[in-house]
């Protein structure tokens, strides 16, 4: 798999497109007769990856120190006796304390099926064996293949089944084989993110270990992005992104981007690659909402499909946040607002502008833009919803007629 550009267009602004940065083989894991499996990517596409370890030179041969020569004596090292000092978290916990108390809940995820080897990562969410992870993780096993989990601290791999699937939003559900008495993560409330938030990453990076994650921090860079993963032969658009600085790598793909309770707010699922100019992106990754992921799971646990039938209000939106209402001076602290109105489309004729704030669709409460894509996400284009919205101090009615979603959308 090669690196996917953000794709751009000088006329009009384009969704950006997520790829991933491969790892080149090295001649001696090319004619190795035990070559690397694939890592799941975390993008809706897996590439083939080798792990390169390099020596790290701190300075370089540009800050090159000479020791002096010594021709006699005792050499005396200062040492201290403090034990290394825990990274904090706001709030008061520690990083560490953070790992210890989530890692356990996490998996690492082996797929065979269709003549490749793919691996990521994914969350354990009921006690009786149930994990969430990303549809494009377990793809491999969807027309027959074998699944197998690994609980972190533990290098024996546990047969699971896949249960329910949704292409679409990229999740899938999963079940450990004759499992009880598990640990199991903890669901946040990725509607009230703000960005600045600090946030930890866990998962099976580069598939380097089953059992032993790997475990960045950063924060909540944006919220509310689209992106369009993309490959030369399919592509799928995400919405409702959040954007973290937190690394990750292949095979993050599934895990859990927690907050600083170390409660579950994001699936991780992408992360940027290479601009068309070969300029690389920094530090630029992507995390399914858990608000997306509740919406599904009571299908994906029945077995079901979940099926996006395209249906496309014709807004751009975002959760309302306090940030925003303080800045706008909204008169109400949840909903999803009108950040742009697209011409041509059934909100566009129905009226709808820029600043308003959507809280309710067909009588379902609106809380934040994850309610408008999991109510529309069922319909289907053409059908008529009834919008009610806040304008200033006005409270409308609005019918619209959906559409089908453009590309980018």
């Amino acid at each position: 798999m090669s690196d996917t550009p953000f794709e751009t267009d000088s006329n009009e602004p384009q969704t950006p497109s997520v790829g991933f940065p491969e790892v080149p083989l090295p001649e001696s894991v090319i004619n190795s007769p035990n070559p690397a499996p694939h890592v799941s990517t975390p993008s809706a596409w897996t590439g083939r990856v080798a792990t390169v370890v390099v020596a790290a030179l701190v300075g370089g041969l540009a800050g090159y120190l000479a020791a002096p020569s010594e021709s006699g004596g005792t050499l005396t090292v200062n040492e201290s006796t403090a034990a290394p000092a825990a990274a904090s978290l706001p709030g008061g916990l520690t990083i560490p304390a953070l790992v210890q108390r989530v890692q356990k809940a996490v998996v690492s995820i082996d797929v065979k099926g269709a003549g490749q080897e793919d691996q990521g990562t994914g969350m354990i969410i009921t006690s009786n064996g149930l994990v969430v992870t990303n549809n494009h993780v377990i793809a491999a096993a969807v027309s027959g293949g074998t699944i197998t989990v690994t609980q972190s601290g533990t290098t024996k791999a546990l047969p699971a089944t896949l249960i329910g699937t949704n292409p679409t939003d990229d999740v899938a559900l999963l079940r450990i084989d004759n499992a009880s008495g598990l640990p199991t993560v903890t669901f946040g409330k990725s509607n009230d993110l703000q960005v600045g938030d600090s946030v930890v990453a866990i998962g099976n990076a580069l598939g380097l270990a089953a059992g032993t994650p790997t475990v960045t921090s950063g924060i909540v860079s944006a919220l509310g992005r689209t992106v369009t993963a993309s490959t030369s032969s399919s592509s799928e658009t995400l919405n409702n992104m959040i954007q973290t600085d937190a690394a990750i790598n292949p095979g993050n793909s599934g895990g859990p981007l927690l907050d600083a309770q170390g409660d579950v707010i994001g699936m991780d699922t992408a992360v940027a690659g290479t601009l068309p100019d070969g300029t690389s992106a920094q530090n630029i990754g992507f995390a399914i909402p858990v608000s997306t992921i509740t919406s599904l799971l009571t299908q994906l646990k029945a077995g079901e499909s979940v099926v996006n039938h395209g249906a496309f209000i014709g807004v751009e939106i975002s959760s309302m946040t306090p940030s925003l209402q303080a800045e706008y001076g909204f008169t109400v602290n949840q909903g999803a607002v009108v950040m742009s109105v697209i011409s041509g489309t059934g909100a566009a004729s129905a009226g709808l502008q820029q600043g308003d704030i959507i809280t309710k669709i067909n009588g379902t409460t609106i809380t934040g833009n994850q309610d408008v894509q999991s109510v529309v996400s069922a319909l289907s284009p053409g059908q008529v919803v009834h919008l009610t919205v806040i304008r200033g101090s006005q409270t409308l009615k609005f019918n619209v007629t959906l559409g089908r979603a453009p590309t980018g959308y």
